[in-house]
């Protein structure tokens, strides 16, 4: 081949391989409990916009906290409203919409003697929950104060179960890792989190339908984005058929 045909090549291939000059280089913070599924959502978004997106996984509280401090991601998906609405009170995220809906689940190791909800209440339990602050540590105890005076648990129930609380962690994979590690006896998590690997390790412990709280996921782009489109693209892929696809796969509910 000439010199001038291998130039050509080569400059058919950087064409091949280039990304698109439209494509933009985006910033998503995102609760702990999304990592799974938009690690996919990334890859396959990328791949058919050729956008390059990265995340930041975090608790939704940490995640606020920073965005408030300073940090300028491009979107923002949090695990409930409460760490959404103060930022569009603020001005710092001028809208959003639900995208996602979760529910929990009580994980044990897989040799524990556990079996119901009422186990978590005897002595000498060591429960691990998330912090208040995060939004499944507030669902956690949402969940336990519904149980209060339920058929088979007394109505001080939900404080003697907190009582057992030997560690606060401040997001939900952190709770799923000490349980799957055997340094607690029980915790409380997000029903997506039951991945692969976890459910090799852990049992799961019934919870009554009607009691469990739906945890409802909003997104929304930061007004202080430098790439307001692509960000914009990103979030309505999410909401989109091919990124519910990927959060239903991944156990997500129906934001409706």
């Amino acid at each position: 081949m000439t010199p001038r045909l291998l130039l050509q090549a080569a400059g058919a291939l950087l064409l091949l391989t280039a990304p698109p000059a439209h494509a933009a280089a985006l910033t998503v913070f995102a609760a702990s409990s999304l990592t799974d599924a938009f690690q996919e959502i990334g890859r396959t978004f990328d791949r058919q916009t050729g956008h390059r997106t990265t995340f930041q996984f975090a608790g939704s509280q940490v995640l606020r906290t920073q965005i408030e401090q300073g940090a300028r991601p491009d979107v923002f998906a949090s695990a409930d409203d409460t760490q959404f609405v103060p930022l569009k009170q603020a001005g710092l995220i001028p809208a959003g919409q639900v995208f996602a809906r979760n529910s929990l689940t009580v994980i044990t190791p897989a040799r524990s003697t556990l079996r119901t909800l009422r186990d978590l209440a005897r002595p000498g339990v060591k429960l691990v929950l998330a912090d208040p602050a995060v939004p499944v540590g507030k669902y956690s105890r949402q969940l336990l104060r519904a149980l209060d005076g339920a058929p088979g648990h007394g109505p001080a129930y939900s404080r003697t179960v907190l009582a057992n609380v030997v560690s606060v962690e401040t997001n939900v994979r952190q709770v799923a890792l000490k349980v799957q590690l055997g340094e607690a006896d029980a915790g409380i998590v997000y029903r997506t989190d039951l991945t692969p690997a976890l459910k090799l390790a852990v049992r799961q412990l019934p919870v009554p339908p009607a009691l469990n709280p739906v945890a409802s996921y909003p997104i929304g782009v930061l007004g202080s984005s430098a790439q307001p489109a692509a960000a914009q693209a990103f979030a309505s892929f999410v909401r989109g058929p091919v990124g519910q696809a990927i959060l239903r796969k991944w156990g997500f509910l129906s934001p409706r």
